[in-house]
């Protein structure tokens, strides 16, 4: 069964009450489990450290958005959780989230417009063609997975390069493409009519 997102963007007047500005329906974020491993600790990878999780809904969060996100009836809907504007505008979206490479997953290396490898994304490399190579390079007894190749190995792979790598939050959730873009550039739009500590996502999850 899958795993569904569900939010707001919120703003706080100069009463210091808020109110909702965007609906995250309305931003079409669809289904990202890497991204909200990484943001809110849901459907996430183990062993990487996450940004805004667990903090359940902000005391002070408006009526319509506590009365949208917890069914007294029901606990279909969880993981609540929030993050202000300057919070996400102060994240290191390069800084490791891990202690060492990731287990499942590899850095796709693909040339650029000047030939050099330039990181293309990441890959799941503990199954499949990936997983497959790694054996023919290094052998049927050398452990698949990345986070076990031998120090400095890659696999070549039409016309690619895999390495291991070490998550960080662009890797996880760009955000500077693609739908998370569209998420900052909204809350950052309202900051610079509001303030940044005056614009907050507030997410939960069924």
């Amino acid at each position: 069964m899958g795993t569904d997102i569900d939010g707001v963007i919120e703003s706080r007047s100069a009463d210091g009450s808020w109110k909702i500005e965007v609906g995250l329906l309305d931003l079409q974020l669809g289904r990202d489990y890497r991204a909200w491993g990484c943001l809110f600790d849901v459907r996430g990878m183990e062993g990487v450290r996450t940004l805004f999780a667990d903090r359940g809904l902000p005391n002070d969060v408006s009526d319509p958005v506590r009365e949208m996100s917890i069914d007294p009836d029901s606990d279909y809907q969880h993981s609540h959780t929030y993050a202000t504007w300057a919070e996400v505008a102060a994240v290191d979206w390069d800084a490791p989230l891990a202690d060492g490479p990731a287990f499942y997953y590899a850095g796709e290396w693909r040339p650029g417009e000047d030939g050099e490898l330039v990181l293309h994304g990441i890959v799941e490399a503990a199954w499949g063609d990936v997983l497959d190579a790694a054996y023919d390079t290094f052998g049927d007894d050398h452990p698949g997975t990345p986070s076990e190749w031998p120090p400095g190995g890659e696999v070549c792979l039409d016309g690619a390069v895999y390495r291991p790598v070490v998550l960080t939050a662009r890797m996880l959730a760009p955000p500077d493409e693609g739908r998370w873009a569209r998420l900052w550039t909204a809350m950052r739009d309202l900051a610079a009519e509001h303030g940044d500590d005056n614009v907050r996502l507030v997410v939960w999850f069924g």
